[in-house]
């Protein structure tokens, strides 16, 4: 009987984030690093923001899931620089965002370097419906389940959605 030797990595890769459970924390992009040394694996996450209430979580689940594979002691630290970004999210992650209704960011593009604008009143913002595909949406609220969505309703089929805020 052949068994098959998972890597540190593909562990981690597997854990699903606690407050987007449709995406792993390497589809959302916080899995930043991931080594292993003589059963000893150091992961590092970078959260969506600062003060993001799951971190404590993402850890926790991260120890148990590569200690239950058989790694003999997991340090998971935390970065914050560079800052996550909604670019961070992979393709698969926002193809699995939009089939569970929920509407992914925009792409943002590099970030420029030197002072940010300041822009008291955001743009009107065009995102589409994740059930119709239809542009003609209104945001209803700027915060929805999580500080990282905002409550949207469609203006077509009438459906609310949430949307995964760019940042």
């Amino acid at each position: 009987m052949v068994t098959a030797v998972v890597t540190a990595y593909e562990v981690a890769a597997r854990v699903r984030d606690p407050e987007l459970p449709v995406l792993t924390l390497a589809d959302l992009g916080v899995l930043r690093d991931v080594t292993e040394s003589d059963g000893r694996v150091s992961v590092t996450i970078t959260p969506t923001y600062s003060g993001c209430p799951a971190l404590e979580e993402m850890g926790a689940d991260l120890r148990r899931s590569l200690l239950a594979a058989g790694f003999a002691e997991v340090e998971v630290r935390t970065s914050l620089s560079p800052p996550w970004s909604t670019d961070w999210i992979s393709d698969e992650g926002l193809r699995k965002l939009r089939e569970a209704g929920i509407a992914p960011p925009s792409r943002l593009g590099p970030r420029v370097a030197g002072p940010v604008p300041l822009n008291l009143v955001p743009p009107p913002r065009r995102v589409a419906c994740p059930r119709c595909g239809s542009s003609r949406t209104a945001e209803l609220s700027r915060f929805g389940s999580t500080a990282c969505k905002a409550l949207r309703r469609c203006d077509d089929c009438g459906e609310p959605f949430e949307h995964v805020k760019e940042i």
